[in-house]
């Protein structure tokens, strides 16, 4: 195996061994599949650890912010909506029956709404109702 592809191996792993749980798991899946459809099972590999890392680097909330933004949301006893198939990054929730609510100015997340669906807060982008961040 040629020591650039190593040295990528190696980087790669290392780049993802620093990243939070939730983010790699949805960020390697991603890059696993991309990577096996370029480059194959090595491409899978690289892809799936270089994929968490930049799963978790998008996170919009961030730790800090993540953990009361989710105990802001548990005291607003919103409704929840009941949506069938996976709550994730990238769901579009339907144009009817979902109940949006705006995001307080403390999170300084202009451009982005709040719902709660399968009893989960989540950030919505209200122009394409798609899932952006799943808080748990």
């Amino acid at each position: 195996m040629p020591l650039k592809i190593i040295a990528a191996i190696a980087f790669a792993i290392g780049a993802a061994s620093a990243v939070q749980a939730q983010g790699l798991a949805r960020g390697a899946q991603d890059g696993a599949e991309r990577g096996g459809n370029i480059a194959g099972p090595l491409g899978a590999a690289v892809g799936s650890a270089i994929g968490g890392a930049v799963g978790t680097a998008n996170e919009i909330l961030g730790i800090d912010r993540r953990e009361r933004f989710r105990i802001y949301t548990q005291g607003e006893r919103r409704p929840s909506f009941a949506h069938k198939g996976p709550i994730q990054v990238g769901t579009v929730l339907p144009p009817n029956g979902v109940v949006y609510y705006d995001v307080p100015p403390e999170f300084a997340l202009k451009g982005l709404n709040y719902t709660i669906v399968n009893d989960h807060p989540v950030l919505v982008d209200p122009a394409t109702r798609r899932i952006v961040e799943v808080i748990d």
